[in-house]
């Protein structure tokens, strides 16, 4: 049966998911994981690796819970965890499962979150962490993630992939300074990679906010909350805000990056051509290229489909 229509509630159901484990039949899940997504509905991004699998899918309740049954069902993966939320649309255009080296990369050889992992903190507990004047606060993101929202007080390292991770705690050696190191990502899966690091660089009180952002921002109300902006996704709703609601931000289809309502004012902003951000770093024929994938995307809705381009 294939549930392709919206849910009850009149939205999808996103679940975003991760679990560490010794999977070494990963490649042989690959193809029967794709077509029941598929006859579910269900769409978007699943990685298997020999370490596990990490992913968001979007659907109908329904079609979640067949391929999360699914999942469970599969002796690796017996306590998987994962976090839903909801989308007003179908965030994502097609469904894919890829097989990987690592289910998130550091790129750094015989990291084991199963074997050494920081303590994890729960959302409810999280603000009382990192306003201990002994605390540092890292966000673990990148620097287009953390632009458009970040936890009161935290580091930056201003990374623009999680490779680099490694040589910015290297290179900092003020984090020594304070006793204890709390640490967050969006979802928890970069922490569980990052806190394995840091504890084998010789930090001993590692922290990590247990769901990551997504959770602190389904628990917490908003009132009592110690997040500044909006959390940027890994689909077409681009952030969410407390409550997990949908954000304002919408993808520069030039450069990627996250834009505001603000931003789409100024005259260096065209609708899938350009923005602030990219502007001066592309050229007019790049933007006359951009121009006629945008129209190709524009006329692709007025039929009523979907350009794969958008």
């Amino acid at each position: 049966m294939n549930h392709t229509s919206d849910s009850p509630s009149g939205s999808f159901c996103v679940a975003a998911l991760y679990h560490f484990a010794r999977f070494e039949r990963f490649d042989s899940v690959r193809e029967p994981l794709q077509a029941l997504c598929e006859e579910n509905g269900v769409k978007g991004t699943l990685l298997l690796a020999r370490e596990g699998i990490n992913g968001t899918i979007a659907g109908t309740d329904d079609g979640i819970a067949a391929v999360l049954s699914y999942l469970r069902a599969q002796p690796e993966f017996a306590g998987l965890e994962h976090k839903e939320s909801r989308a007003s649309k179908m965030p994502f255009l097609r469904m894919k499962v890829r097989l990987k080296k690592e289910i998130v990369t550091m790129g750094v050889e015989d990291i084991d979150p199963k074997r050494i992992v920081g303590t994890y903190v729960e959302p409810t507990d999280w603000n009382a962490l990192i306003s201990d004047p002994d605390t540092i606060v890292i966000d673990t993101r990148n620097d287009y993630e953390t632009a458009i929202g970040i936890f009161q007080g935290a580091v930056d390292p201003k990374t623009k992939t999680f490779r680099e991770f490694p040589d910015w705690v290297k290179n900092n050696a003020g984090l020594h300074n304070k006793p204890k190191i709390a640490m967050y990502c969006t979802g928890g899966i970069r922490c569980e990679k990052a806190t394995a690091f840091m504890k084998e660089q010789g930090f001993d009180e590692v922290y990590h906010l247990k769901g990551g952002i997504l959770k602190y921002l389904e628990e917490v109300p908003e009132q009592e909350s110690l997040w500044e902006g909006a959390c940027f996704v890994f689909d077409e709703r681009v952030s969410v805000t407390h409550g997990l609601k949908e954000g304002d931000h919408r993808l520069c289809h030039a450069c990627r990056e996250p834009i505001t309502p603000e931003v789409r004012q100024s005259p260096k902003f065209e609708e899938g051509v350009s923005c602030p951000h990219c502007y001066d770093t592309r050229s007019e024929a790049d933007r006359d290229r951009y121009r006629q994938r945008q129209l190709q995307i524009e006329l692709a809705r007025k039929r009523g489909e979907r350009h794969l381009g958008s």
